[in-house]
């Protein structure tokens, strides 16, 4: 179930948002190569959204696996800030820090890097209205935690919902 895009903008890829595309994933594959050789230890914020039992999955145009909004955290800003921003510039959803909780930290071995992730679960009462942007983020769609389980999920992800389940 994709979520169309918000109104005034249309319904799939321009031939630009095919060139951002590109240009992503030419960054991403950069920064690998970077991390390979510096092996760095990078500090990221993801948002699990929930609604009546369903989780948001978003697809970026430059992996191959499904994750949720978020990303690196920026200079002095905190994981929870990043996670909230994160929300808003990948799916245009609006929270406030308070309604986030921590739900998994780890650091773990990520493509060369020692990635610190903060996953943060936000539980919605309504599915708000999604905005994707075609570039950055290709597909949001809304899945139990069984069905995304048996998707190709970021690690920590696949961890953070296999901890909800076992908590009930």
């Amino acid at each position: 179930m994709i979520q169309p895009p918000s109104t005034g903008e249309s319904a799939g890829p321009t031939m630009l948002d095919r060139a951002f595309q590109l240009a992503y994933t030419c960054a991403y594959q950069l920064m690998r190569a970077y991390w390979r050789l510096r092996r760095p230890t990078t500090h990221g914020s993801l948002v699990t959204m929930w609604h009546r039992g369903e989780l948001l999955l978003v697809r970026n145009s430059y992996v191959s696996y499904y994750s949720v909004p978020g990303g690196y955290l920026r200079a002095g800003e905190t994981g929870v800030d990043a996670a909230v921003r994160e929300l808003r510039e990948e799916v245009g959803v609006e929270a406030r820090p308070d309604q986030l909780r921590l739900l998994l930290e780890e650091t773990h071995l990520w493509e060369g890097k020692n990635d610190h992730v903060l996953i943060f679960a936000l539980e919605v009462t309504e599915r708000p209205p999604l905005r994707v942007d075609h570039r950055e983020v290709t597909e949001a769609t809304w899945q139990s935690p069984e069905r995304a389980l048996r998707q190709n999920l970021f690690p920590p992800l696949r961890r953070a919902i296999e901890q909800r389940l076992s908590r009930g």
